[in-house]
């Protein structure tokens, strides 16, 4: 980290092909719980659609390992203070099993490769796995080989972003930040040096799961943006069953997991935790998923065998991939990962409190979850076609249209106007495509009356629309494959 010609990369950029400038740089850093495992099972299922840079085990308030000298501590988070007192370890599931489901995923790796030819070798993703900071929830005083891996591809002259995806603690994502200051906070060049690396990263959070972002990241590095999810990935953790919307849930429970994701889709896919499997994680004695008949009439509700169990972690990851709503460069457009409003107090922050809420059809109540529960169909139904990917050919298994407009994503357009859009899709499978055009309100300034007539769908500006306003109209296809997949288009309509 000593080799100031790495620092300068904002001045001298490399070149990069084409093709890689495309990619979203990506380093993940997990606690390893139970979701994290299952998480981690479905990222693996995407990793065609990003470059992983780093798959760091590191600790949170839920798990840590010990200094193994008996050395306690009482967590400075409120909910696990009082859940767990003090400790010397708290549920720790080890630095192995990262590695063990890339055994599993090497074994179908050939077959994914006939869908995609940019799915990593089980071997390149193994060189990426290193040890973070692990010891206790939120440490961040020694260096680790993690850290410091992190701190290397922040300060390398590969000039696109890093998403850094904490789904534990932000301990070893500090840890690194901390590393770079403390190595160049006395150079000549240190302020712009932290300029680019602010540029640099990005953290996409998934709640505070220690106190390092609001004691250290916050307050030395104020211009890293932030994507705070503390409400939404709830659809996709454990109380899944209190917050997805009933026309959602089947696509969450057995009798769809277990056919179509769990079972029969490789040695990978037996490793994915469920309701009622039999599994049960080492380290983590407290989890009693695998035993069927102790979780019925629990506070999350009542489960049958292969029900999901929680996923709370996956949002993270879903933001880097691409399924045409355009939403990584502005998280308040909303996607796969749901949607973030920029924080009035600090514009480098993205929050998913009230302000980021959507209109809920069911209840008819503006709802915190739904800018994630919306896509829960279409995001099942596409691990499903994964899953497919892992046993099946590329003629028995199905794959994504593609979805175009022939007017491009941004129109101009005045108050009162109709605008023309005219929609096609292409399905590699040759299966027909449908449509469905719908306005995202929430997204934008308002809505819009839409009327679609096969692949033309004419859009009717309010009159009382204002100059320098944007409304958000969201064209689905779905194609006619099983399970049937659905891409997207964003059209943005500005008035002049």
């Amino acid at each position: 980290m000593k080799n100031i010609s790495l620092l300068l990369f904002c001045i001298c950029l490399c070149t990069i092909c084409p093709a890689q400038q495309n990619n979203k740089r990506t380093i993940v850093t997990t606690d390893g719980e139970i979701d994290d495992v299952d998480t981690f099972i479905r990222f693996l299922m995407y990793t065609n659609e990003f470059d992983t840079e780093g798959l760091i085990y590191s600790s949170s308030m839920w798990h840590w390992k010990g200094d193994g000298k008996g050395t306690t501590m009482v967590s400075e988070m409120e909910m696990t203070r009082n859940m767990y007192g003090e400790r010397s370890e708290l549920r720790w599931p080890g630095t192995t099993w990262m590695e063990e489901l890339l055994a599993e995923y090497a074994k179908v790796h050939p077959n994914l490769l006939l869908h995609d030819k940019n799915y990593p070798s089980a071997e390149a993703l193994l060189a990426l796995v290193k040890v973070g900071n692990i010891d206790f929830e939120g440490e961040m005083d020694k260096r680790t080989e993690g850290s410091e891996w992190i701190a290397k591809k922040l300060l390398d002259d590969d000039p696109r972003e890093i998403f850094l995806q904490a789904w534990g603690g932000t301990n070893t994502i500090a840890r690194a930040l901390k590393s770079i200051e403390e190595d160049y906070s006395n150079h000549k060049n240190w302020e712009e040096i932290k300029e680019t690396v602010s540029k640099k990263a990005i953290i996409y959070t998934i709640m505070d799961q220690d106190a390092t972002y609001k004691n250290y990241i916050g307050p030395n590095w104020p211009k890293i943006r932030i994507f705070y999810n503390a409400n939404q990935f709830w659809c996709f953790a454990y109380p899944w069953k209190r917050v997805v919307p009933k026309s959602q849930q089947p696509f969450l429970e057995g009798s769809f997991m277990g056919p179509n994701i769990i079972n029969d889709h490789g040695s990978l896919f037996k490793k994915y935790y469920s309701y009622g499997d039999g599994q049960k994680q080492e380290g983590d004695p407290n989890h009693f998923e695998g035993d069927i008949s102790k979780i019925t009439n629990t506070e999350r509700g009542s489960f049958s065998k292969y029900d999901f169990i929680s996923e709370g972690d996956s949002p993270a990851f879903l933001h880097l991939v691409d399924v045409g709503l355009d939403n990584y460069e502005d998280p308040s457009r909303g996607g796969w990962s749901g949607r973030f409003v920029q924080s009035t107090e600090n514009p480098y922050r993205y929050e998913d409190g009230e302000a980021a809420s959507d209109l809920n059809p069911e209840t008819g109540e503006m709802d915190k979850s739904y800018p994630q529960t919306r896509w829960i169909k279409p995001m099942q139904l596409d691990f499903a076609a994964r899953a497919d990917w892992c046993v099946k050919s590329f003629s028995e298994a199905n794959h994504p249209p593609k979805v175009t407009v022939m007017e491009g994503n941004t129109i101009v357009s005045a108050a009162g106007e109709t605008v023309t859009l005219n929609i096609s899709g292409k399905d590699v499978d040759g299966h027909p495509v449908y449509f469905k055009v719908w306005p995202y309100a929430e997204a934008g300034d308002g809505t819009v009356q839409i009327e679609l007539n096969m692949d033309k769908a004419k859009v009717d500006v309010p009159k009382t629309a204002k100059a320098g306003e944007k409304y958000h109209v969201i064209i689905e296809g779905t194609d006619t494959g099983f399970p049937a997949l659905t891409r997207y288009q964003r059209v943005i309509i500005e008035i002049n």
